[in-house]
């Protein structure tokens, strides 16, 4: 019942009970409006000004709340929202173990959460001291506007979940009885003096610490004091010194300190026998150890002694600092060839490396601490402790040498695996300084200065550019260029090719593989800024090499597919792919025929490096650098976790390791492009008609049926029917049935909407780009449009090349006013900045895709701001990916992933929560 319940814009309030798991979430509304069905209650509310309100709640136990506040949305109440993270607390506790079997006030069979360590409490008081007055309205006694305590209420609440999740249907069967396993409420009055024995000196009583005090910080003296300090078990956070628990002073641990301070004294003095001269004290706070061997507590005791719960606090002066890293050792000199190096069967060095915050240890350092027969040493003025491991690693340092590029990656990346341990990864020698020179591509030390015969004042991020390509192209290396659609791409690649003209070791002809849309536009940009400059297309019937020595050759995808071996005849400087997307199936005869052509260098070029998997990352840039990301399996394997969007630390590892060899920049970015005008994006919320709707549910019944009986590569391909049908259902019926004749109008609440924008648009004399994924959508709208007397084109991927270039020419002449376009066709390479409105009829899923078909109208030379609406129908499918899609762009930036494939991986159940309609039509 509760998994389909919507809480947003609800409040929320914990109300606890006896025992805990009986404990009730409410949500109630503060506008007053309707709940959702359910168990509803009245409550009684504290208001701001002291009085109190009778209002209706839905109500909930612990173990329906959980899933709903799991799966609640950041636009939630602040209130719903503090319980949604008390709820992740509180699974983390579980999810941990810590977990304590008690008896409650009333005598019942209850579990709570516990123990809890320093950190677990003092987040926990942070948590609780954030807790919105709303998360307790309801007070404490009723007719009272006095409101429950903030850590109380959340100590509760933690202890409610714990005490309900446990309680598995399975759990009596194993308990082998009810008590502290089943759901019904069992008196054990009799267990109470047992359950207090279990908690004793784990989550109540005290923990003793050892401050010790070594005198002068002198770790050679045979005379040091060890002072008793003790520490809450029920409240980590409470601390005091044994002399306070037996002064007068109020100290917070209650009455029963004093015993349980001397219990936790003995259990010290059991462990260790110098300490038994507490327990002849009068006050147990301190003992003067006299010619006691502290390389004893340091290095066995005081392991010991924290094992058992008895904490040791070293003096300020001993360095805890200590730790270890590895490091691949490179020689000073560098290979001639850096690039063919690493590509080699070349292995280099590695070894442990130990470390203190100021450095690396010196090799006399390290060979100071292998020697020692201590567990203190003293390094750089000052005692450092050694744990027992370090010291072990400082002895045997040499680890199993590493192939050279896997000695780059780690270096790159900065950490590295040795067996289960991620552990930081050092270099030195001439691998120290290539990591420090590509570790940031925009910055070098290179000075920032353009060809001298470019013909075009670059802008300086355009000038870092040509800068971090000119760098890695010389170290052998390729790369790729995945700035943002109309930031300047094709200039910044001729501005590299006249610097590599300039020296012999790098001049040569280039060779540029692009779509054939985009063939006029590379000619024309080089006769414009490289004027003089040969450009040679290969490319018609009539083509040849012949007579090609210098300059650009430029081709397409399909012919390079076709004549690889007569193109892999010639000395190539560069090969340039331009929208290298269309090489991202490493598996396509094109990317294997692009892998024939040999090349001085290679570079990418693409404004979508992923669009849908990592795989398609790997091509591309296995394709640039060999070798670099590994092989394909390893990669996937390798950042697997990545792939799901859920591991932000390991994506922030990849995009450290890309970050030499793919460059991306934003029009957002500061100093990227500061004149452009901004860009306002609005979501379209549209309703679906009734025709739409009755197509919708009819469609999620039927398909959903199949699904539900199918499996495996049949079950993939009903999912993917299932989402296309949607898709087209919520664009027009016209469009899901294929109907190419008939009523249009009145149909489709998209058209409705579309129409409406369109003729303000034109209304004010401005000009628009509709984005469809479907050229049979598009016909329909240039159809539809036609009708109502809108004069449009439509472009797509059957339009021949030189009738796309009239059509932008015409576009950009102001002819028309609304150019239709197939988004796979003319998502990328067009320039139409006439266009000040953009508008997405339907929805690629995956934001970069989409950006690029904004950026047609979004890019240097609009002088307008540009205005981006995207059509969503309400309660569908692209209502939920639309909200999936926003919440995921952050991470999407860095890497991208999704794709229609990724629904495949959902459950029944997950996926019809996914696809219903929901709505009240």
């Amino acid at each position: 019942m509760t998994l389909g319940v919507d809480v947003a814009g609800l409040a929320a309030v914990f109300q606890p009970a006896d025992p805990a798991r009986l404990g009730v979430v409410s949500f109630w509304d503060p506008d007053d409006g309707a709940l959702p069905d359910g168990d509803q209650a009245e409550i009684d509310i504290a208001q701001p000004d002291g009085t109190v309100r009778t209002l209706a709640a839905l109500r909930m136990p612990v173990a329906e709340a959980i899933p709903v506040l799991v799966g609640l949305r950041d636009n939630a109440h602040p209130a719903t929202r503090f319980w949604a993270a008390a709820t992740a607390v509180a699974l983390h506790l579980v999810a941990r173990g810590r977990l304590l079997p008690g008896v409650s006030s009333g005598g019942f069979d209850a579990w709570r959460a516990g123990p809890l360590d320093l950190a677990d409490m003092t987040k926990i008081r942070a948590l609780a001291d954030a807790m919105p007055a709303t998360a307790r309205a309801v007070p404490v006694e009723p007719g009272s506007a006095l409101l429950p305590d903030r850590l109380t209420l959340l100590r509760a609440y933690l202890d409610a979940v714990a005490d309900t999740l446990p309680r598995t249907p399975a759990a009596p069967w194993v308990a082998g009885g009810q008590a502290f396993a089943g759901q019904d409420c069992v008196q054990v009055p009799e267990l109470r003096e047992w359950a207090g024995k279990v908690s004793a000196g784990v989550d109540s009583g005290v923990r003793v610490a050892l401050i010790v005090d070594v005198p002068d910080g002198d770790f050679d003296s045979a005379t040091f004091r060890a002072n008793v300090q003790l520490r809450s078990l029920a409240d980590p956070t409470l601390v005091a010194d044994a002399a306070d628990i037996w002064s007068d002073t109020d100290h917070g641990f209650g009455d029963q300190a004093r015993t349980d301070a001397m219990i936790a004294v003995r259990r010290a003095a059991s462990l260790w026998a110098p300490l038994k001269q507490l327990l002849d004290l009068a006050v147990p706070d301190a003992v003067d150890l006299i010619d006691q061997d502290i390389d004893e507590l340091l290095a066995e005791m005081g392991p010991r002694l924290a094992a058992a719960g008895v904490e040791v606090h070293w003096p300020p002066g001993l360095d805890h600092d200590l730790a270890s890293a590895t490091l691949v050792s490179a020689p000073e000199e560098q290979p001639a060839q850096v690039a063919d190096y690493f590509a080699g069967p070349a292995e280099l060095a590695y070894s442990w490396q130990l470390t203190l915050p100021d450095g690396p240890l010196t090799d006399d350092e390290m060979d100071a601490v292998a020697k020692a027969r201590r567990p203190v040493v003293r390094l750089r003025d000052r005692w450092v402790l050694v744990e027992p491991e370090l010291g072990r690693r400082a002895r045997d340092r040499a680890l199993p040498a590493l192939p050279a590029m896997e000695a780059l990656r780690r270096v790159l990346i900065g950490t590295g695996h040795v067996g289960a341990e991620l552990v930081p990864v050092l270099a030195e020698g001439w691998l120290a300084r290539l990591r420090d020179l590509v570790a940031e591509p925009a910055e070098g030390p290179e000075p920032l200065v353009a060809p001298g015969k470019l013909q075009a004042t670059l802008r300086e991020y355009q000038l870092r550019g040509v800068r971090w390509l000119d760098r890695m192209t010389s170290l052998g290396f390729g790369c790729c260029l995945a700035d943002d659609m109309g930031l300047g791409k094709t200039i910044t690649l001729i501005g590299l090719h006249l610097t590599r003209q300039q020296r012999p070791a790098t001049a040569g002809p280039t060779l540029v593989v692009c779509p054939a849309s985009l063939l006029g536009n590379w000619e024309r940009e080089i006769a414009r800024f490289a004027p003089g400059t040969p450009v040679h297309r290969y490319h018609g019937g009539a083509r040849t090499l012949a007579g090609v020595e210098s300059g650009f050759v430029l081709t397409t995808y399909a012919t390079m597919r076709l004549d690889a071996q007569t193109l892999a005849t010639r000395e190539w400087s560069m090969v340039v792919t331009d929208e290298a997307q269309h090489v991202k199936n490493r598996l396509s005869g094109t990317a294997k025929a692009l892998r024939e052509i040999p090349a001085g260098t290679r570079i990418a070029m693409t404004g979508t490096p992923v669009e849908n998997t990592l795989s398609e990352l790997w091509a591309i840039l296995d394709w640039t650098t060999p070798g670099l990301l590994g092989t394909i399996s390893a990669f996937q394997a390798g950042w697997a976790t990545v792939e799901t969007g859920r591991d932000s630390v390991q994506a922030g590892r990849l995009a450290t390791l890309l970050r030499p060899f793919l460059l991306r920049r934003r029009k957002s970015d500061p100093g990227i492009a500061p004149e452009l005008p901004p860009k306002t994006e609005t979501d379209q919320i549209v309703e679906l008609t009734a025709e739409q709707a009755k197509l919708y549910r009819t469609a999620v019944r039927d398909i959903m049926r199949e699904i539900r009986g199918a499996g495996g590569i049949a079950r993939h391909g009903l999912i993917l029917k299932l989402l296309t049908a949607l898709k087209q259902i919520c664009n027009h019926p016209a469009h899901y049935a294929k109907e190419t004749t008939g009523q249009l109008t009145g149909r489709s609440g998209k058209l409705e909407v579309l129409d409406e924008l369109l003729e303000t648009i034109i209304a004010e004399g401005s000009a628009a780009l509709v984005f469809t994924q479907y050229v049979q959508m598009a016909r329909l709208l240039e159809r539809h449009l036609t009708e109502r007397g809108i004069s449009t084109q439509l472009l797509h991927g059957g339009t021949p090349v030189a009738r796309r270039e009239e059509m932008v020419q015409a576009f950009q002449n102001g002819d028309v006013p609304v150019f239709l376009l197939s988004l796979k066709a003319a998502g990328t390479g067009l320039n139409l900045t006439r266009a000040d409105h953009v508008i997405h009829y339907d929805r690629w899923w995956n934001p970069a895709v989409e950006d690029q078909a904004t950026d047609r109208a979004h890019r240097i030379g609009q002088t307008r701001s540009v205005q981006v609406h995207r059509l969503i129908a309400e309660g569908t499918l692209e209502d939920r990916i639309a909200a999936l899609l926003e919440s995921k762009k952050e991470l999407a930036d860095a890497i991208l992933t999704g794709g229609d494939a990724a629904f495949s991986q959902l459950s029944d159940a997950e996926l019809t929560s996914l696809v219903e309609l929901r709505s009240t039509l």
